[in-house]
């Protein structure tokens, strides 16, 4: 029978009878029975550290972090959204080991320590499970497929004027914390980011370059002027002898931008002012990020990020990743992504299906020296299928095989933020793709085992 209110809270929770919540169990039981994984975690936690005091309040554990990590990447929380969750949730508290009587963790606490955890270890873990996979009869090796993505940094679509219009944006956000909050008093400072704005919406609206080339010139003289602002408060605070830690690391801050708003400047100079074709390998696309790539895939869509290899298996987990230093061609990475499934096996695999950007007479050549019997290109590039397979029939099992992948690939982007990272700099981005990986093995391999 209906009623108007509920007069009695139940005493003790219910148990949790959730899809969701019987996978955060069976994710929980395999980091249980893979207790290396914390060993790696703990590792990092004093890598380059003190010895811990053997008094005062608890942090977090290494199997703490590693869960909260974990719960991040799985349900894509901010880290408000992740310290909320741990202690209202009793699936994710319990999945977490936040005891009843502890009030879980602050967003700056959770956001501290997980990212102490360097890329190298995330990919030791996703060693390690793949390590269990294979002594679970889940994932073999034998067969493989591979494919290469692009990870978007978080950064806005970049221009010319906009890096202008920021790099005088930062400098000057920078002059007047050093000038008001630490009473250096800078000569001949002036704030141009006003100036500045009004010749980027002007360039950005310019219908021809007769009136966009002059707001330009005028944008690269307010960005020379602050770069030199720059130099000059760099220089009073390295003779300053009053200098604390604080004002040493806003030197440091004004010291980078100014070298890479100098770039900025540069790299306009060459386009604008004088009308030459720079080089993406020396572009700078991002103030915030400097370490992005450009990536141009199939001559028609420009992508800002890295360039990922994914080594995907017949179970649909993610076998290897590597991150890739500009935007190499697919045929340089086949023979290093065979190489390395070697590495982690002990063995090559019998059977491989790549994207057709890795087809080239030399990779199947590398291929077949390793022993693979079946090597399978989505598009042939020349080849002859009886050269790559043992029959027709093989050819076409092999490339509806590849094609697993595309949809892997697809799930990790929507559901596990793979497809732009939101973590910053290189090493944190790094981590972050390792993170989604993990978190989408130790998800593919609990869902194989409630099934």
């Amino acid at each position: 029978m209906r009623k108007k209110r509920q007069k009695q809270m139940p005493l003790m929770p219910p148990k949790i009878d959730h899809p969701q919540a019987h996978e955060l169990e069976a994710i929980s039981r395999i980091i249980n029975q893979k207790p290396t994984i914390c060993d790696h975690v703990m590792q990092d936690l004093y890598k380059d550290r003190p010895a811990p005091a053997k008094s005062g309040a608890n942090g977090m554990s290494a199997e703490q972090i590693l869960r909260a990590a974990i719960v991040k990447m799985l349900f894509g929380f901010t880290y408000q959204q992740l310290a909320f969750h741990i202690v209202d949730s009793q699936s994710i508290r319990r999945f977490c080991q936040i005891g009843i009587a502890d009030k879980g963790f602050k967003k700056s606490v959770l956001n501290k320590n997980i990212k102490v955890l360097s890329p190298e270890t995330w990919q030791v873990v996703n060693q390690d499970l793949v390590n269990y996979a294979k002594d679970q009869k889940i994932e073999k090796g034998r067969q493989v497929r591979i494919d290469c993505t692009v990870v978007e940094s978080n950064i806005h679509p970049p221009s010319d004027s906009s890096l202008l219009w920021d790099s005088v944006r930062v400098l000057s956000r920078l002059l007047h914390k050093v000038q008001n909050n630490y009473g250096l008093r800078l000569l001949h400072f002036q704030d141009h980011q006003r100036r500045a704005k009004k010749r980027m919406v002007a360039i950005q609206y310019a219908k021809t370059n007769k009136h966009r080339k002059p707001a330009y010139k005028d944008l690269l003289k307010v960005t020379r002027k602050s770069i030199g602002y720059a130099n000059s408060a760099i220089d009073q605070i390295s003779v300053s002898a009053i200098a604390s830690p604080t004002m040493l690391q806003l030197c440091c801050d004004l010291k980078q931008f100014a070298k890479l708003a100098q770039q900025v400047v540069h790299q306009t100079e060459r386009r604008v002012v004088h009308g030459q074709s720079v080089p993406a390998s020396e572009k700078i696309v991002s103030l915030f990020e400097p370490h992005t790539d450009i990536i141009v895939k199939d001559r028609r869509d420009t992508f800002y990020g890295h360039k990922v290899c994914l080594t995907g298996g017949a179970s649909n987990l993610i076998i290897d990743c590597l991150i890739t230093d500009g935007n190499p061609a697919d045929t340089d990475l086949t023979e290093t992504m065979l190489k390395r499934q070697q590495e982690i096996y002990g063995r090559y695999p019998l059977k491989i299906a790549l994207d057709g950007g890795f087809a080239s007479k030399d990779n199947l050549a590398i291929a077949k020296g390793m022993e693979i019997k079946d090597v399978c290109f989505a598009k042939k590039r020349g080849l002859k299928v009886e050269d790559m397979c043992r029959s027709p029939w093989v050819y076409k099992r092999l490339r509806r095989f590849r094609a697993g992948i595309e949809s892997g690939i697809s799930w990790i982007k929507r559901c596990l933020g793979f497809a732009r990272c939101t973590w910053k700099g290189l090493r944190s981005f790094k981590s972050y793709v390792w993170a989604s990986i993990v978190s989408a093995n130790l998800l593919t391999i609990a869902r194989k085992q409630l099934a």
